[in-house]
């Protein structure tokens, strides 16, 4: 985990070196200045003169400037480090996020990689900064202070040793309660991340079905379950403080005790008060660090399971890799299924496609229908290579999809689902994610073959409106269109349209297929489509049924040969004719 993550220091590893050098030197001058003073009152006790005390001062303010200098700089760096640090777990996170198959991305909720992406890592940031710090810092100025306690002391300072292992045991203890608590929260706080996603996301079903209290219901609940566990936490982790204040007491409670006897009876000879009042000023720095070590375990303990949390993101590898020499050019638009099984896991019990034996023909148009569940977006999932094919190959070009580049693949295939994406952004800005170099004209053209022109046209700031995220701004239709734009925009050799015109009227709809049938001759065009006047003037169309292909036709075909054809065009003309009678 620790190898994983350090990988995401690169350009931060100067000021994480530097920080704990800094450290060091503060801590040396802070431990250094009450040794200073000992000897400074011990000397005016035995009557000194005022030279040497301005030489004693001269040097303490020497020295304090040199601990405020550390101190200030080892700040900045630690600052500039741990927020690097952050920003680079964060870009790591989401670029191998982009590199995930969707197969990968199943295994993680959305919920879940966004907590990963800011809560782990911020705890993960903060846990780095006291680590190249205060973990540096504190064990240092233990150290040293037990060391000088020693020099001052004598046999006196053995009590410091007296709390190492009552310190050591109640950690131990600690650490054992708490870590099982805080790996169960973090996957409660994914479950309330998800709470609120899911509702945000769909607020209007949650106002049209009057669920404002049960949705506050389920966030509260969800609220609850992740206060109760950090609490029970929080309680276990705050018995640090009274057990470190207890031993540092004792041991301060001893020194005054015991220190001053020894001043008294052996009248400055064994302990001078000078030693004394530096063997407080110690106890004193002993108490800070541990108080201080006591903060980096907490903070350490809750950044553990959250690092766990990024490595597992950092450490997963993308179910699809390029091949060592994979092929540049997709040199046209044929498909074949030679005997395709699919299925999404290796754990899934059945195949999600059975045996399928499809070849398509560089620019024909495919009509793809069935009923729900009948796998046709799995079906067309595999061109792109989204996903593997189980058993059997799949060939874009006469090459299997396999043994390309998946961008050069994927740049040749573009995909518009019924649900397609709008982002934030202008119209034109949108549309560029299809060619980020098209010009006007371009985007014009684009937008005409897809019917979009003329609602465009009509929008005060035209190409220029701004679209909300996730489309909320544009009708069904017109998100979907705008969407056909942006697949067209990429010049495919095939294009896949999932169902993508479902919230468009029949004449629109039959109006994009005549422009893609005179204007894209060369492009394969496979149509989803529920509505058989979606696909009926297709070159042929393939009827799906639980994952198998069930016929294969022209329109004329499949209505004279395939009952599942005819009673979905029966089913859905029967209107039509009724009306006509």
């Amino acid at each position: 985990m620790v190898k994983v993550l350090m990988k995401s220091i690169r350009e931060y590893k100067k000021p994480s070196i530097l920080t704990p050098i800094l450290v060091t030197g503060e801590v040396i001058m802070e431990c250094i200045i009450p040794f200073v003073l000992a000897n400074l009152v011990n000397d005016i006790k035995a009557g000194c003169s005022l030279g040497e005390i301005a030489q004693y001062g001269a040097a303490l303010l020497l020295m304090a400037l040199l601990s405020l200098f550390f101190g200030a700089t080892a700040g900045s760096t630690c600052a500039t480090a741990s927020c690097g640090f952050a920003r680079n777990l964060r870009k790591d996170m989401f670029y191998k996020i982009q590199g995930y198959s969707f197969q990968n991305i199943d295994k993680f909720s959305v919920s879940s990689l966004v907590t990963r992406l800011t809560t782990d890592v911020t705890n993960v940031q903060l846990a780095y900064m006291m680590i190249i710090r205060g973990a540096i810092r504190s064990p240092l100025m233990l150290i040293f202070s037990f060391i000088m306690g020693f020099i001052m002391g004598g046999r006196m300072a053995l009590i410091y040793l007296v709390t190492i292992p009552i310190l050591g045991t109640g950690l131990i203890l600690v650490t054992r309660k708490t870590m099982p608590i805080f790996r169960r929260v973090f996957r409660k706080y994914d479950a309330l991340n998800s709470s609120v996603q899911e509702n945000i996301r769909s607020m209007r079903v949650v106002k049209a079905y009057v669920r404002e209290d049960y949705e506050k219901k389920k966030f509260g609940t969800a609220a609850q379950n992740v206060q109760a566990d950090f609490t029970r936490a929080e309680r276990i982790l705050a018995i640090n403080n009274p057990l470190m204040q207890f031993c540092v007491y004792i041991v301060m409670i001893f020194v005054m005790t015991f220190g001053s006897y020894t001043v008294i009876s052996s009248r400055g000879l064994d302990l001078d008060v000078g030693q004394m009042s530096s063997l407080l000023t110690y106890s004193f720095q002993i108490l800070m660090s541990l108080m201080m070590l006591s903060m980096i375990f907490v903070m350490i303990t809750m950044a553990a399971e959250s690092a766990e949390r990024i490595t597992e993101v950092l450490s997963e590898e993308s179910s699809l890799q390029n091949p060592a020499n994979p092929v540049m050019e997709v040199k046209d638009g044929s498909i074949d299924f030679n005997h395709v099984s699919f299925k999404y896991s290796q754990k899934a019990e059945r195949m999600a496609l059975s045996n399928i034996d499809l070849h398509i023909k560089s620019g024909e148009i495919i009509g793809i229908l069935g009923g729900t569940g009948s796998s046709k977006s799995s079906l067309i999932q595999l061109i792109p290579r989204l996903y593997d094919a189980t058993e059997g190959s799949v060939k874009v070009g006469g090459v299997d999809v396999r043994d390309y580049d998946m961008e050069v693949l994927r740049n040749q295939v573009a995909v518009v689902l019924q649900k397609n994406e709008l982002f934030s952004g202008t119209i034109k800005e949108n549309l560029r994610w299809g060619n980020p170099n098209a010009t006007d004209e371009e985007l014009v053209e684009a937008c005409r073959l897809a019917q979009a022109d003329e609602f465009i046209q009509q929008f005060p700031d035209g190409y220029d409106t701004y679209i909300e995220q996730g489309g909320t701004n544009v009708s069904g239709g017109q998100k979907q269109r705008l969407c056909i734009a942006r697949a067209l925009l990429k010049k495919p050799k095939i294009l896949i349209l999932d169902d993508s015109t479902s919230a468009v009227d029949t004449r629109t709809d039959a109006l994009i297929r005549q422009a893609f049938r005179k204007f894209i001759p060369e492009t394969t065009k496979l149509i989803i489509a529920q509505r058989v006047s979606s696909v009926q003037d297709a070159d042929r169309i393939i009827i799906m049924e639980n994952g198998s292909i069930n016929a294969i036709g022209t329109h004329e075909e499949l209505l004279k040969t395939n009952e599942i054809y005819r009673e979905v065009y029966t089913s859905q003309n029967k209107a039509g004719d009724q009306d006509v009678e």
